[in-house]
This record gives structure tokens, sequence and C-alpha cells, in this order.
């Protein structure tokens, strides 16, 4: 396009090693200042800012880097690869999407990496737990590597349910078998459901099992408890264990014994499994305990680092919900065994906000259930 006359167009400022989105507002160079001059320079200003080709530049021949902060062959590593081979074809100049593993803190390790080593311009983004957002909140004891609420959300690929299992050798047969008899129940981490949930459920109902943490996520835990280590686990997500270890729900390999969620998960109640709230008792723990299933409404969180650019971020964002509805991502994902109920990352971004706003009160009785 010929440059026009007395313009100064808008253009990105290329900064050293990333592109940057430093936009400089044009202006107008003319002594006529009529109403037609100035409406025919509004229009060429217009024809000049930013179009969805120019949006395509930004990442034509690139690759972003999708840091997933849990081990391989767990339920977050199986939806982090499938987003990523969908993904790429949803933003403009269709970037490679390269897929890596981080796991450490319940994933705030790969959370604190896209906060503050990342770069701003929307070639790195993560795949974080629900207990990485909640932690700073919850547990105060440990220094937070990242602020939830600073981090930029493009969206979430399912709301779900957390169960408790057991072996069907196992004592534990039922939730109430736990109530009266010794176990040992597996966990992985601080900032990880495994752990916080079985400590949740351990408090509010009287329950005796024992949480035996340390292991890498829940791809150890089912290892350890086909090798009759542990008597099983809580706070694994429904859709994950169907996906990991499919052949434990045709064959009955597990007793499903409890679940957790605001509401009963149809297909669980129709299983009998009973819901959290029957052995949660005391108001107070009751107002605890929906502080802490509330995360599960945002259960695998992708975020961008603090500071991308708002036009980046828009793009990531309408990928992302491209995405989640796109044919031949949800044929990969029911081949998977994967549940995908997607929320915005708009309302994702509201709704950690809102928790985070939670009386503190509350937060404190919470921490205590998920603390050993």
């Amino acid at each position: 396009m010929p440059r026009v006359p007395h313009m100064r167009s808008t253009y990105p400022v290329v900064g050293r090693g990333r592109e940057r989105s430093e936009w400089v507002r044009g202006t107008v160079r003319t002594q006529d200042r009529s109403p037609l001059h100035a409406a025919l320079a509004l229009a060429v200003a217009l024809a000049l800012m930013p179009t969805r080709g120019c949006a395509g530049e930004l990442f034509a021949g690139r690759s972003i880097d999708l840091i997933i902060g849990t081990p391989p062959g767990g339920g977050y590593d199986i939806y982090a690869r499938a987003l990523a081979r969908h993904l790429g074809r949803h933003i403009p100049g269709q970037p490679a999407i390269v897929a890596k593993n981080m796991p450490g803190a319940g994933s705030a390790r790969a959370a604190g990496f896209i906060s503050a080593v990342a770069p701003r311009d929307g070639s790195a983004i993560a795949a974080i737990t629900p207990g990485a957002v909640m932690g700073p909140l919850l547990d105060e004891r440990t220094d937070a590597l990242f602020d939830p609420t600073k981090v930029l959300y493009l969206g979430t690929a399912n709301n779900g349910t957390r169960v408790c299992i057991s072996r069907r050798d196992s004592r534990i047969k039922t939730f109430d078998d736990a109530l009266t008899q010794k176990a040992s129940f597996g966990g992985i981490s601080s900032n990880e459901s495994t752990r916080e949930y079985g400590y949740m459920h351990k408090k509010t109902s009287g329950a005796q099992y024992d949480v035996v943490s340390g292991y890498s996520g829940t791809a150890e835990i089912a290892l350890a408890m086909e090798r009759g280590e542990i008597d099983g686990a809580c706070g694994w997500d429904w859709s994950s264990l169907k996906s990991q270890r499919p052949d434990w729900i045709r064959n009955r390999t597990v007793n499903l014994l409890l679940q957790a969620g605001l509401e009963p998960n149809p297909e669980l109640a129709r299983m009998g499994v009973p819901s959290v709230f029957q052995y949660v008792k005391q108001e107070a723990d009751r107002r605890a305990v929906e502080l802490i299933v509330s995360q599960q409404a945002f259960l695998r969180s992708y975020i961008a680092p603090p500071q991308v650019p708002a036009q980046t971020l828009a793009i990531l964002r309408a990928g992302f919900e491209a995405t989640m509805s796109d044919a031949q991502f949800l044929d990969d994902a029911e081949k998977l065994r994967i549940d995908i109920s997607p929320l915005a990352g708009a309302k994702v971004q509201e709704l950690v906000q809102k928790i985070y706003a939670t009386p503190r009160e509350v937060v404190a009785h919470a921490q205590g259930l998920i603390a050993p």
C-alpha cells in the first residue's frame, strides 16, 4: 500500500529477540481541519490499523511452547497434548505447538516459569492444575511461585468431578469402611488434589486412612495401587481416571468410594457413588469444602504470561475457544476418553478473582482442612 502523506501509521515496534506490542498512535499533520478532511483522515487511519492479516504475522513461521506442569502420562498431560495437536490450526499463521513437560510443586513450577521467565509475546503458554491456582490462597506456608490473579487465562478444557477410589481387593469397599478401618491412600504433593483432597475428606468425615504423599503423579499412584503398596487415592479427576485406566472401570478393578463436586456428577450418581457433602456435617466445614471444590470449575486451565499484549491475548483466547469446538479435536478427545466442557478465558479470569475475594475466615478454615 502506498504511504499516505501527512500520516504516521500504526506499526509494531520489534524488540530484540521478541516482538513487542508497543503501538504508536497515528497522528494527522495538516492545516486543513474541515469536517470532510477529518472524516477522510479517519477513514485512512482505520484502514491502516492492524487487520486479520497482520494478526497472522504475529505467529507466522513461529512456534508456541506449551509447558505442561505435570509429568508425562497423567490426565493433565493427556489433555494438554491433545490440545497441542489442534490449537495451531486455529491461530493465524498456524504456529507449531510444542508440548514440553515441566513438573514440580503441583504445576506451580511451570506457572512460575510462565509468570516470571517466559517471553511476553505469546510464544509460551502453560497447562496448570487448579491446585496451583489455589495454592497461594490456601497454602500460606509455601512461598508463592506466581500470582494466580495476574497471569492471563486462555480458558479451561473442562470442569470436573474428583473421586476417591480403592483397590477391589482392599478392605475399603465403600467410604463408610474408611470411617472405621485403617488404610493407606496415595498423594502427590502440596498444591495437588490427591494430597489435599485426601486430607480434606479425612478431616471432615473422620476417615481412618493415612495419606502417603510423595508420588510423582497419578500414573505412579496407579502403579502403587497395582503393586498393593496403597489401598487407594482421593482427589483423582474422574475424566482422567477413565482415560488413564479405562480397564479399571470396565473390569471393576477399583471401588468408587466418593465423588467431590459442587453438584453430583450424573454418571457417578447413577453408579451409586455418594457425594462428599453426605459426610460433611459441620457448617464451617461445608463452606470450606465448597471453596476448595470450586476450583474444579477450571479444572484444566491454560495460561499466558502477565503483560501479554491485548491483541496477542485475544488471538490466543480465540484460538483456544475455536479448538474446543473443533470437530477433529472433539473426535480426538472421544478416542482418548476425555471430557470436554470448556470455559472461556475471560470467565476463568473472573472466577479466579472472585475466589481470591473469599472471606478470610473461610479461607483459614479451608487451609486447615487440606494441611497434613
